[in-house]
């Protein structure tokens, strides 16, 4: 009796154990601890678990953690609880063997199910059918087997409306938060794209004379000496370079001499031509060479005169390091550097064609020296290219010109910086898509 009493204690706590793990079990747990546990408190060799009506699937089979029902015996099955889910109402367990089912599935029973099933409905409160359990073994079912059954079927049903109703609810609750918050940022993101924007781009730039004086060669030589360094004060007048004239001397002896003899033959042909006619004539000749040498001595005496070049008005000389000049061979009215008044400069900005936006006329400009990028200046635009240019970097770009507003000092010539030129208002997102959208117009070539 009391070995009796101890199994009914063992068995009721097993009872206990795994309904409450079915109230605790997460959704996608739940079919798997029906058909596998339930053999703690019951023995069978089969089980599955329906879910819903006659319409319905199979959710879990016992032994497998995932149920193949594309196999022969999934199908099998299903077909079998669809036929049971469909046959008569009630909540109470029911026995079902081969010879109750249609023949086109009884005959195959052997071959899949043990000879004795009982079908176990799970009707939650309401009389609502939420789905069954179908478990199968060798040995009869007893009464009390079916009692167990039914009232851990009960346990399941609410297990199964606390797992499938009450957290789907919440799911779709959160679902609904979520797209409205989806919603919501979708509007902020196209509310944020329309707002409008004053576009800028931002390009490198150079502090320039505005009126500079070209310093040219006057003839074909090569720079002798720099007596000037870059960026150095000059006056009116002061020599800043000179030519080599070794050349330029040796034409001028030449033409000198060549004067000497002509006018040597003038001299004889004036004597001769009182008795010869022949000499008379010869004068005229001999004269038109005269003048024709006298021009090319004073042309090749004002080229020496030049070849010393001097700062045609008061500034500083604007060129590069002396050393790359001395000995350079120079073509007549090449630059060999330029004078310009320091306090008389402009901003000249290279904006690059992928990077160019539409300008107003007078657009506002922000120029950031690279000396000082925390102190921007103002200037504003005054001219820009008509076409775009390469330039020493390889970049094509626009050459635009701008001026300062003369407020604080004036930057030194040379400096260079960033300059931040202000175009029209327009929608965020066509600023900021303004790149993308050029270069898929490149790709797509329209």
């Amino acid at each position: 009796m009391s070995a009796q009493l101890n199994r009914q204690l063992l068995r009721l706590s097993a009872l206990l154990q795994i309904e409450r793990r079915a109230r605790h079990a997460a959704r996608n747990e739940l079919s798997f601890v029906m058909a596998n546990e339930t053999a703690g408190v019951m023995p069978y060799q089969q089980a599955a678990v329906w879910v819903g009506d006659a319409r319905g699937r199979i959710d879990a089979l016992s032994g497998v953690a995932v149920a193949d029902l594309a196999a022969p015996y999934g199908q099998w099955l299903s077909r079998l609880c669809a036929e049971l889910a469909g046959g008569p109402a009630g909540a109470e367990p029911r026995a079902v063997t081969a010879e109750e089912v249609p023949a086109a599935i009884g005959r195959d029973w052997a071959e899949h199910l043990a000879p004795h099933a009982l079908w176990v409905p799970l009707v939650a409160p309401g009389d609502q059918l939420v789905g069954a359990l179908l478990f199968a073994r060798a040995e009869p079912w007893a009464e009390a087997d079916r009692h167990l059954l039914a009232h851990l079927a009960d346990a399941y049903a609410h297990a199964w409306l606390l797992a499938h109703a009450r957290r789907p609810r919440l799911k779709r609750r959160g679902a609904v938060w979520r797209k409205a918050a989806l919603a919501a940022l979708l509007a902020l993101v196209v509310g944020a794209g329309a707002f409008p924007v004053r576009q800028s781009v931002l390009a490198p730039a150079e502090v320039v004379p505005r009126t500079p004086v070209l310093v040219r060669a006057p003839f074909d030589g090569v720079v002798d000496k720099v007596t000037v360094t870059p960026n150095q004060s000059v006056g009116a007048g002061q020599p800043l370079a000179t030519l080599d004239t070794a050349q330029l001397r040796s034409k001028l002896k030449v033409a000198q001499k060549a004067r000497e003899v002509t006018q040597t033959e003038y001299q004889q042909a004036t004597q001769l031509a009182v008795f010869d006619p022949k000499a008379k004539a010869k004068l005229a000749i001999l004269q038109g060479h005269l003048e024709q040498q006298a021009a090319e001595i004073a042309y090749l005496q004002s080229l020496l005169d030049r070849a010393t070049l001097t700062a045609p008005a008061a500034g500083v000389a604007v060129f590069d390091d002396p050393n790359d000049w001395i000995g350079r061979p120079v073509t007549q009215g090449e630059r060999i550097m330029i004078v310009a008044n320091p306090a008389d400069v402009d901003l000249e900005i290279r904006l690059p064609v992928g990077d160019a936006i539409p300008l107003d006329e007078h657009a506002e400009v922000a120029f950031f020296l690279n000396v000082a990028p925390d102190a921007p200046m103002r200037a504003t635009l005054q001219s820009g290219s008509y076409r775009a240019q390469t330039m020493p970097d390889g970049v094509v770009a626009y050459k635009l010109k701008a001026g300062f507003n003369g407020t604080g000092d004036t930057p030194r010539l040379g400096f260079k910086g960033t300059a931040k030129v202000y175009g029209e208002t327009a929608p965020l997102a066509l600023w900021i898509l303004r790149r993308p959208i050029a270069t898929a117009r490149q790709w797509l070539t329209f």
